[in-house]
């Protein structure tokens, strides 16, 4: 089969031929028809991602859509023909999604939506799943509640906005300007990045805070998402939590903090089958409507997926998707 190699930091992507993998128990064979590209696999690329444990020379790539060709022993929720989607590779030694073919677990994987075509499921898994086990999982969103998504406009910003309101939330997301409208599309309240927490806070919630807040950044929108949040009852949540911060202002509001590492299934084989649960509860929400991607007008193939991922380093409205 073509695969697509990256030998070094920063190395441009290589066509080889490589065996075509078989599928071992329990695990599917798939035909990748799109390969998302995400922020993660740019810091792969340059050797920047020591948490991915994804040494070059290696095969990129996470997230993928494509046709089943064959399943191992063990499987029997797909059959060869079925579209599928899912978080499958290019972490933890696992061979990447930018090839004609990918082994996977059968049990990171969803049919796909038939609402969505390859490209647009193929931008989906990552992003979603990192939404949904923040605000889902960690946060029980739920109907009545008000949360405040920093970066509504990014990859899972604008995932955890659709799935917020999907579960009957009042949603608010902080953007640029110029971006004002692509949240506000989807039912979000719009705030200036830039607005100072407590002119927002005081604005949109009495001064009471938010019951949940997304941080997708971190840093100093990791600290401000604790003096956002409401008192004794709110919760926040990060999929970015990287260095030191304090808590006294989150244990001067008697709330609660989670910490989203979606890689961890990938990496240790624990709990895959929830991935595989996420991303079927996505597609129903994606049959009603409800949840969408977010592309960039721009479209890729193997000729330029380097390209593809300097428009991703370069920071795209939208995510990018490669074509195989």
């Amino acid at each position: 089969m073509k695969a697509y190699l990256v030998e070094k930091a920063d190395g441009p992507f290589r066509e080889v031929e490589m065996a075509k993998p078989q599928p071992s128990y329990d695990q599917v064979l798939i035909k990748v028809h799109a390969c998302g590209v995400n922020p993660l696999d740019i810091k792969i690329r340059a050797e920047k991602a020591a948490h991915a444990k994804q040494p070059l020379p290696q095969v990129l790539g996470l997230d993928m859509a494509g046709v089943v060709e064959a399943v191992g022993a063990g499987v029997t929720a797909f059959r060869p023909g079925d579209e599928v989607y899912g978080m499958v590779g290019g972490v933890g030694g696992l061979q990447g999604t930018l090839a004609e073919f990918v082994a996977a677990d059968a049990a990171l994987l969803a049919h796909k939506p038939k609402a969505l075509t390859m490209r647009q499921a193929a931008a989906l898994p990552l992003v979603t799943i990192t939404a949904w086990e923040g605000l889902v999982d960690r946060a029980n969103v739920r109907a009545g509640q008000t949360v405040l998504v920093h970066a509504g406009a990014g990859g899972v910003g604008y995932a955890a906005i659709q799935i917020a309101i999907a579960f009957g939330a009042k949603v608010f997301a902080t953007v640029s300007d110029n971006k004002r409208s692509i949240v506000e599309e989807l039912g979000a309240t719009a705030i200036d990045r830039y607005a100072a927490v407590e002119d927002y806070v005081t604005q949109f919630t009495g001064g009471d805070g938010f019951d949940v807040v997304y941080d997708t950044l971190g840093g100093p929108v990791l600290d401000a998402s604790f003096a956002a949040v409401k008192r004794y009852t709110g919760h926040v949540v990060s999929c970015l939590g990287w260095g030191a911060h304090l808590l006294a202002p989150l244990s001067f509001r008697g709330a609660t903090y989670s910490g989203v590492f979606t890689l961890y299934p990938l990496l240790s084989g624990m709990q895959r089958a929830h991935h595989g649960h996420i991303l079927r509860e996505a597609a129903k929400l994606a049959e009603q409507h409800k949840l969408k991607p977010l592309l960039t007008p721009q479209q890729f193939g193997p000729d330029n997926i380097a390209a593809a991922y300097d428009l991703v380093a370069k920071g795209s409205t939208g995510k990018v998707v490669v074509e195989l």
